[in-house]
């Protein structure tokens, strides 16, 4: 009986991939979801190039795993992973094409944000006025703080008014 429990894997509740917690009783491609910037489509295309199965749990990888794992998020073109599936294609800065998981997202958002306003751009502008730059009607929309539509009580009043004169 003590062999067939030393051949079971030990199954971790929380797995440390990219700096971010994964829940260990999730499969693969899920518990990889879970790492900010990583999609289903990319979280797959790790599980196929470190030879790992895609519906095993994610607290079954060992740390060897794990490495595999985080050496291919460096680095997915030296492991053949096609550009499209990365989330950062031609970077402005660098021109080079990578991955871009955690808080090196908040990074690189804010300094595409900062050129778009050093070089004075229409989305620029719109971001540093704080208002829609995707094209959206701002009329009646994305108010903040303001009440949309017509008071009932300023109605009142004014009839009021009116009947009084």
């Amino acid at each position: 009986m003590h062999g067939l429990m030393s051949e079971e894997k030990e199954l971790r509740a929380i797995i440390r991939i990219a700096g971010t917690d994964c829940d260990g009783e999730q499969k693969l491609t899920f518990g990889l979801c879970k790492i900010r910037g990583v999609s289903f489509s990319f979280a797959n295309a790790l599980a196929k190039v470190a030879g790992l199965p895609p519906d095993m749990k994610t607290g079954e990888l060992t740390d060897e795993d794990v490495e595999k794992l985080e050496k291919i998020l460096r680095d997915p073109a030296g492991f053949n992973i096609p550009a499209w599936l990365t989330n950062r294609r031609n970077d402005p800065s660098t021109g080079t094409t990578s991955q871009i998981v955690g808080s090196e997202i908040d990074i690189a958002v804010r300094s595409d944000l900062e050129r778009m306003r050093r070089t004075n751009s229409w989305k620029g502008i719109r971001h540093s006025l704080g208002l829609k730059v995707r094209g959206q009607h701002t009329k009646t929309t994305g108010r903040t703080g303001k009440t949309v539509g017509v008071s009932k009580k300023a109605l009142r009043e004014a009839a009021a008014a009116a009947e009084k004169k």
